[in-house]
């Protein structure tokens, strides 16, 4: 059952890219990290709508952070930019569906090495079944569903984004 069509998807991520430049509006820098292949196209469009709307003089950087979500401790989340670009920066995690929470837990692995400014949480759709301490800062939509239920995101394909409850 589809839930978000295109052109709702496109809403919510013009809306979540205003909420993030209002909440750091004083920053000089923000740097968007993309958590795997979907958090990845997530955060690229959330850059495509930053980009014009930033003020003069604020740098909006992309990265992604890879981890295997189905075994995260086996291999060792990787930044794909050097870690030392990371200290006294303000990060946005950035996802498409936060179900449990254990993802974006891990993903916050190697910033603890560097000390970043903050650390805030976007995510497309946010469920209500955390087992880690994980809460979305910005979120384009909430749904209650069942366990045994699953979201389907369709984030960057040709023929038209989606988000479908299966």
């Amino acid at each position: 059952m589809q839930i978000l069509d295109d052109q709702q998807i496109r809403q919510k991520i013009k809306r979540i890219a205003i909420e993030i430049l209002e909440h750091n509006f004083e920053e000089q820098e923000i740097i968007l990290a993309g958590l795997n292949n979907n958090g990845l196209g997530f955060a690229q469009l959330l850059l495509a709508e930053l980009l014009p709307l930033a003020p003069e003089g604020m740098d909006i950087t992309l990265t992604r952070i890879r981890l295997n979500p189905a075994n995260p401790v086996e291999y060792a989340p990787y930044i794909e930019m050097p870690a030392e670009a990371l200290r006294n920066k303000s990060i946005i995690l950035v996802d498409d569906v936060a179900n449990t929470g254990r993802t974006i837990f891990y993903a916050v692995q190697p910033l603890l090495a560097v000390v970043p400014k903050k650390v805030e949480v976007a995510v497309l759709v946010d469920r209500k079944h955390k087992s880690f301490p994980i809460k979305a800062d910005y979120v384009g939509l909430s749904l209650a569903t069942t366990l045994l239920e699953n979201i389907d995101v369709k984030i960057r394909d040709v023929e038209g984004m989606e988000v479908s409850l299966i």
